[in-house]
């Protein structure tokens, strides 16, 4: 197979481009506003293999399909709801009913409450049409509903936002979030389903006790940021830290987080030798190797055409970068149409 491989990569093909995975990061969120139904539609028409649902709870236990964890940046609640705002500044997500969220106007993202200028400057007009937030069964239920009409078989990428945020708010969303899964059809390993999260420890959770109680087995995967993002904390002697990622990059412990996730996610940078980067050198570490030696997949995050780093001349260098040279089996993207044209230069 390797020698076949190699024959056809000389003549100009590359056998290995058809099993790499581009994921749609938010939707189509380069063209439309993220996590809107639209940008759904439009990565669907995109042609993606997956597309990705970050979710949150309301107030009332409904899974809302947002980034994060307040709706500050994408929406017009500073005006429809002023009194809402905690102290920190921020209006959560988990403060609002379903009914209150769907009266709300999302936008496309734009860099503060005052302040309407787009957070990408060239991208859909922030504060523009008429937006809405949606549900995830709302979502898969559009992405189900076109596989059937259009004879495709598209999958959902759900990530499970701070599961440790939302127990300090006393709610699992995580189990929320596998009922609604299960609801729909997504139970074992060959479901066009990913659960991806930056909680290892309830990663842990839910492949030890969550997943066998409620009868399934789906594809988990665990995200990797660096420590200074504070994403994820802990409970770990009666008080919260911030979690340490370093346990995911030690390959040492590679055979107990394979018993556990079927694949890893890192931020693409973690996949090259940084050193190297900075004199414009695109040199890959071992990261993937590493994890595909315990059969687990690696599917970085994000690649946008409009902030590219400075390492790179151009977005096919860094989808090359990521998919070939470090040998990364998907990764997820702002422009989904960009990375199936590249694939299709490739093959």
């Amino acid at each position: 197979m390797k020698k076949l491989a190699f024959i056809l990569m000389f003549l100009g093909f590359n056998l290995f481009a058809s099993d790499k995975l581009i994921i749609a990061h938010r939707g189509a969120s380069a063209y439309l506003p993220e996590h809107t139904l639209e940008s759904k539609v439009l990565a669907f028409a995109q042609g993606v293999p997956y597309i990705e649902q970050d979710v949150v709870l309301s107030k009332d236990n409904h899974l809302i399909v947002i980034h994060d964890l307040y709706l500050d940046k994408t929406s017009d609640v500073a005006q429809k709801f002023p009194d809402k705002k905690r102290k920190d500044g921020h209006y959560y997500v988990i403060d609002f009913t379903l009914a209150e969220l769907k009266s709300l106007k999302m936008s496309e993202g734009f860099k503060g409450e005052n302040d309407s200028t787009n957070a990408y400057p060239n991208r859909f007009p922030a504060k523009k049409a008429d937006f809405t937030i949606n549900t995830l069964e709302e979502e898969i239920e559009l992405i189900q509903g076109l596989n059937k009409m259009l004879g495709k078989n598209v999958g959902i990428y759900v990530e499970v936002k701070r599961p440790w945020f939302h127990k300090q708010e006393g709610k699992d969303i995580s189990k929320i979030t596998l009922e609604v899964l299960k609801k729909y059809g997504y139970t074992n390993k060959d479901s066009k389903v990913y659960f991806q999260s930056f909680d290892y420890p309830d990663l842990v959770r839910v492949k030890k006790e969550l997943l066998p109680q409620m009868g399934m087995d789906i594809k988990l995967i665990a995200l990797i940021g660096l420590n200074e993002w504070e994403e994820t904390f802990e409970y770990k002697n009666g008080v919260w830290q911030n979690y340490d990622f370093s346990y995911l990059l030690d390959v040492k412990n590679y055979a107990e987080i394979s018993k556990i996730v079927d694949g890893l996610g890192p931020t693409y940078i973690l996949l090259f030798d940084e050193n190297k980067l900075k004199n414009n050198e695109i040199v890959p570490n071992d990261f993937v190797k590493n994890a595909h030696k315990y059969n687990m997949k690696v599917h970085p995050y994000t690649i946008r055409a409009d902030a590219l780093p400075n390492w790179t001349k151009s977005v096919d260098e860094l989808f090359e970068a990521v998919l070939f040279k470090a040998g990364a089996d998907g990764v997820f993207t702002d422009f989904p149409d960009l990375g199936l044209e590249f694939l299709k230069k490739v093959r």
